[in-house]
């Protein structure tokens, strides 16, 4: 997934992509922190939200702010690396479907599950479903020269297994009949954050246009 002979890019690509990566590493540390002095808490069975718990997380102001920041990061980051993703209708389609599920994060931080339940529960499927929607839109784009063709796959799968995770979770919840709930839950989340740290890598790699040379017109 080497970007070699890649087009030059802005240096903001590159700002973009730092932040990308930046948010999403530090929102994985707040959760290994915050699930250490949760006491009892299961992957498997506790939901990530549980983390921001104002009742019952010993460390929820750590994940509220955390998922504040990666929300915003990752808004700033998409709108910064922007003109880094491959030209055409699903670059603006997949990346306006990034930057709802960004803003949804930032929500999610704001409304914590035990202070406004139909909020948080409609603000996290904003970050559920148009955060996977947005990666197998992507990978439409990614098409063999645009430097991101070894990409495509890794979207699509990525996408597809937080869209299908999705299809299961909400209507069990509704019933509440999910099995093993964090578990389901974090197969929708891992695949949004593992694109985006490997997204965030490529970006950085990306040549950016010399300071005493124009950008090529062509």
């Amino acid at each position: 997934m080497s970007a070699p002979g890649a087009p030059h890019v802005d240096r903001s690509v590159r700002a973009g992509a730092a932040l990308i990566g930046l948010g999403t590493v530090q929102f994985v540390a707040a959760m290994a922190v915050v699930q250490t002095r949760y006491a009892g808490y299961s992957l498997l069975t506790n939901y990530v939200s549980d983390l921001g718990n104002t009742a019952t997380s010993p460390l929820h102001v750590v994940f509220n702010v955390s998922i504040i920041v990666l929300g915003v990061l990752s808004f700033l980051g998409i709108w910064l690396a922007w003109g880094g993703f491959p030209r055409g209708g699903s670059r603006a389609a997949g990346l306006l479907l990034l930057l709802v599920a960004s803003v949804a994060a930032v929500l999610v931080g704001l409304f914590p599950e035990n202070v406004n339940p139909p909020v948080h529960d409609a603000v996290s499927l904003l970050v559920f479903l148009p955060g996977g929607l947005g990666l197998v839109v992507l990978a439409v784009g990614m098409r063999p020269g645009t430097h991101w063709a070894g990409y495509r796959g890794f979207s699509a799968v990525l996408g597809a297994v937080t869209l299908l995770s999705l299809a299961y979770y909400a209507p069990t919840q509704v019933q509440n009949t999910t099995f093993d709930p964090g578990l389901i839950e974090r197969l929708i989340i891992a695949p949004i954050l593992i694109w985006a740290l490997g997204v965030s890598v490529h970006l950085v790699r990306l040549p950016v246009f010399s300071r005493f040379r124009p950008p090529p017109t062509a």
